[in-house]
């Protein structure tokens, strides 16, 4: 990418100034259904904010919401300064959405594909060929420039269906669990370009339920449990608050898990529990004393999954 180009792309928002996305007491219900439950949350401009929940939490549905495609029962929310519903046309020119479901032409080739979504963005005639080739460049798909759509890998086709969002240089990005049922080399891939957005100054906000998708790529996470956001913040940072360093893992012996659940408890650590598998937090601050009475298990380092087991008693699934 030249240094012109790099000139245009948008700057990220220091401390100061409003965040790109906030949601007020936000609520969707359908029928008897509760999806979002006074759902609050702000995305700072500039960062990559993951949304981490298991299935049914309500991620889908915010999104949505986010688009306008459906609209919130109650709440107020704002869209790069926009308040959507009501200018939700102003707040979706100046970003880029991401399905989670693919749904590329399969006619119409690498190329064709992104100069639909010129015309569509309103991209100025003069300067769609060349965001066609910042798509290309973005996708490392300029050697399929005249590939179909049909004839490409998962992973390319992945890859193309994000930068298609992006054909106008979006100032924010929605991501729908952009790598799910995708195996872990194509995942690494969109990986990278995730982080490629980031470094040109995008915000991105980026839907998921895999943990590890969430460490790596997310410069704040919101754990999200039917409906609302539990906590936010900075991943390791959670970890080290709610999991501590690392996570050792009993399984049922002598006395059962409730047993050790109970020592543990009462020298104030905090625990978990997967199925018949007792898991003890803060491992690492087990004393001399509490070792010789709980004995050996599994040590691991601490996950976010940690931490959102401890907060909801939920699984992220």
């Amino acid at each position: 990418m030249t240094s012109s180009r790099l000139e245009e792309l948008p700057v990220p928002v220091t401390e100061g100034d409003s965040p790109a996305i906030s949601l007020r007491e936000v609520v969707k219900r359908f029928g008897p259904i509760t999806a979002v439950d006074g759902l609050d949350l702000d995305v700072p401009s500039g960062v990559v904010l993951g949304l981490l929940g298991p299935n049914g939490a309500g991620k889908s549905t915010m999104m949505r919401m986010l688009t306008a495609q459906t609209r919130a029962n109650s709440g107020q929310i704002t869209v790069l300064g926009h308040s959507v519903p009501r200018e939700s046309k102003r707040a979706r020119a100046a970003m880029g959405v991401v399905p989670q479901h693919d749904n590329l032409d399969e006619e119409l080739t690498v190329a064709e594909n992104l100069e639909v979504f010129c015309h569509l963005y309103r991209v100025p005639r003069r300067e769609r060929a060349e965001a066609v080739n910042y798509g290309l460049r973005l996708a490392h798909l300029e050697d399929r420039r005249d590939t179909r759509a049909d004839k490409l890998s998962g992973g390319m086709r992945r890859r193309l269906l994000i930068v298609r969002g992006l054909v106008h240089r979006p100032r924010l990005v929605l991501l729908d669990e952009p790598t799910v049922g995708l195996d872990p080399q194509v995942r690494q891939e969109l990986w990278g370009l995730i982080t490629d957005l980031r470094d040109e100054g995008v915000t991105v906000l980026m839907s998921t339920h895999y943990i590890e998708e969430a460490e790596r790529l997310a410069d704040v996470v919101a754990l999200m449990a039917k409906g609302k956001v539990v906590t936010t913040g900075v991943p390791g940072d959670l970890i080290a608050e709610y999991a501590g360093k690392t996570v050792e893992e009993f399984w049922p012996g002598p006395g059962g898990p409730e047993r050790i659940e109970e020592l543990v408890q009462a020298a104030g650590l905090p625990t978990r529990r997967t199925g018949a598998t007792l898991s003890v937090l803060h491992a690492e601050e087990l004393t001399a004393d509490l070792r010789e009475a709980v004995g050996h298990g599994n040590i691991r380092p601490s996950n976010l999954e940690d931490v959102f087991v401890t907060l909801t008693g939920e699984r992220v699934e």
